[in-house]
């Protein structure tokens, strides 16, 4: 019903910024709440960032500052904007959307809240 496709993610130094794009497609379109998830090789996948339809924001302790979640419902995409990259943030990103609402903004940092996942999108920090 709605399919995600995550762009953006390459090979950057220590200290770059880069922004990361999630376009929605699909016979239904609406405001959805959006997460931003990470996966690092040989680790467990973990939420970076989430936006609910109401523009609330959530970011993990080692992402909070560094990164920004934003959204442009007219062009159906969500933005991740990620500075002062460092080699931990080396992982596959993934692009996550719900159209289920939650009262708890917590809710929307569990991987299990979301209902349509993107194929991830590989971002590399190395000097």
């Amino acid at each position: 019903q709605l399919q995600l496709v995550e762009s953006g993610g390459g090979l950057v130094q220590p200290g770059d910024s880069l922004r990361l794009s999630c376009a929605a497609s699909g016979r239904e379109q609406r405001n959805y709440g959006m997460g931003w998830f990470r996966q690092a090789s040989g680790k467990e996948r973990e939420v970076v960032a989430v936006q609910t339809t109401g523009y609330s924001t959530y970011y993990s302790d080692s992402m909070k500052g560094r990164f920004t979640i934003s959204r442009d419902n007219a062009k159906n995409t969500v933005y991740l904007q990620m500075n002062s990259l460092k080699p931990e943030d080396t992982a596959v990103y993934y692009c996550a959307a719900t159209k289920k609402y939650y009262s708890d903004l917590i809710d929307y940092t569990q991987m299990w809240a979301y209902d349509w996942w993107g194929q991830g999108t590989q971002v590399t920090v190395s000097s």
